[in-house]
């Protein structure tokens, strides 16, 4: 059952909030803007009503949530500062001299039980623009897009280390019960190759699987299942982490991150609007249409969308012709005449200049011909992959014929959408809305340098989801304290 926190516990020290936290002091003035009560209304359902002990009261844990990010403080951090810091106890809604705080693991399980599978991410959002709307914050009918990427907890490992690593393990713990079975072992490979290491894996589990006395101890058995894993998923992987969730997306042609992305809109006010949250190696102009859907379900009309090259896309550019919404996103010189109907999932990555297939990995080197055939279009480029990936890729039916010397993906060139968003980009008005993308770069930043949205801090799409909710949650408060300031 939920045990609500309400309103302040009866003490005869409350002035010495009126006398100790100012009124800028932002704590205070987040808690003046904002009602949690709809965190109550989110929740309620996860807990049962009439039956077993009294929980935290859920406010009292999400402002615990929201105060790790706002100062970048651990849970056991965060509940001892609130032990003595009249502001954090002011927040709380907690009498001065309160000393009986929670326990910090409380606010582990609120996460995983309490906040798990919610809507969070919109909902936050939601809350604070509609917030900012009645305030009259909000002016602008043009919103900003754009991705900023957050590296996972761990780095990603070859096939090779881990394979070698689950060998390692069930050796250690043959030598426990037979040391003299060394001697019946193959030798292990010398070279990193990874097809010698599946050889010698396969070699030493014929061996220890003929020993019956092996194949009654538990622990044995247990790694053996595990090696056995390990040797299924290098046929449908070739990086490996303890972060499953977390994918290698590309900056530039040299340079890559292993994480996730959140793709974010935002007004001219500065206020984000949206935000999607995926593995790193998904593309940003995917991600286009569900951001423009989600702020307009937040009330505001959106009449112009901006954004970098990743944005001009032909099924963009379409979309907004179709809903009236102008697309300031400048043409990639390759985008600019190239298209292709089906494109099978493959996507143009801006910054490298290069394509990416659905799993990820990006074209080792690009072909331009003249295209013969069609006068009407000019020429066609050709994208060549890593056949040595493709063998292993969990998508390979249909996408990779086995055996196959290469793989490819070909567009033509000129389309009749980007001439019109080339003859676009050279009006005075497409120009002038354009040198406000900067806004948005500003933002990512702000939630990396400001909150520590760098790097995630869990693991799992789900963990990066409630970092995300709860990072633009906070810097969106901060936002509206701001600009309520400067009325």
């Amino acid at each position: 059952m939920i045990t609500r926190q309400t309103e302040f516990k009866m003490s005869k020290y409350m002035e010495l909030y009126d006398m100790l936290v100012p009124k800028d002091n932002k704590l205070r003035q987040i808690k003046e803007i904002i009602d949690f009560e709809f965190i109550y209304e989110e929740v309620k359902n996860k807990y049962c009503p009439d039956n077993g002990r009294n929980a935290k009261d859920p406010i009292l844990l999400f402002k615990y949530l929201l105060l790790k990010v706002i100062d970048g403080m651990s849970d056991i951090g965060v509940v001892e500062r609130s032990r003595y810091d009249l502001s954090y106890k002011y927040f709380l809604d907690m009498a001065p001299e309160e000393t009986d705080m929670i326990d910090a693991s409380t606010l582990t399980k609120f996460r995983k039980l309490r906040l798990k599978d919610s809507n969070l991410l919109d909902l936050l959002i939601g809350e604070t623009v509609r917030i900012a709307r009645e305030k009259g914050l909000i002016k602008s009918k043009n919103i900003i897009v754009d991705s900023t990427h957050t590296a996972s907890k761990y780095n990603p490992r070859k096939p090779i280390e881990v394979l070698k690593q689950s060998t390692k393990k069930l050796r250690k713990d043959i030598y426990r019960f037979d040391e003299v079975i060394k001697k019946d072992f193959p030798e292990k490979p010398i070279e990193d190759d990874l097809e010698t290491e599946i050889q010698y894996t396969n070699e030493l589990l014929n061996i220890v699987e003929k020993q019956e006395a092996l194949s009654e101890i538990p622990s044995v058995v247990e790694n053996i299942r595990i090696v056995k894993e390990v040797l299924e998923d290098i046929n449908e992987a070739k990086t490996f982490s303890l972060d499953q969730d977390a994918k290698t997306g590309h900056k530039t042609r040299d340079t890559s991150f292993f994480g996730y992305k959140t793709h974010i809109a935002m007004t001219e006010d500065r206020i984000i609007t949206s935000a999607i949250i995926t593995s790193g190696e998904k593309p940003d102009g995917k991600e286009l249409v569900s951001l423009i859907e989600k702020t307009k379900a937040t009330g505001i009309e959106v009449e112009s969308v901006i954004g970098d090259t990743a944005y001009s896309e032909k099924s963009n550019l379409e979309y907004g012709k179709e809903q009236n919404i102008e697309i300031i996103s400048k043409l990639h010189p390759v985008i600019m005449s190239g298209f292709r109907k089906d494109d099978n999932g493959f996507y143009f990555n801006k910054d490298a200049g290069l394509y990416v297939c659905p799993q990820g990995h990006m074209a080792i080197r690009v072909s331009h011909c003249v295209y013969k055939k069609h006068p009407e279009k000019t020429s066609i480029t050709t994208y060549f992959f890593d056949v040595e990936k493709c063998k292993f890729c969990p998508t390979r039916n249909g996408c990779y014929k086995e055996g196959a010397a290469s793989k490819s993906f070909t567009i033509s060139h000129t389309h009749p959408t980007h001439l019109k968003q080339q003859e676009f980009m050279e009006t005075e008005h497409f120009k002038t809305l354009a040198k406000n993308r900067y806004m948005i770069e500003a933002k990512n930043a702000e939630l990396k340098n400001n909150y520590g949205y760098d790097i995630a801090n869990s693991t799992g799409i789900s963990g990066m989801q409630l970092q995300g909710a709860l990072t633009i949650f906070a810097a969106n408060l901060r936002r509206i304290v701001s600009l309520s300031n400067n009325l």
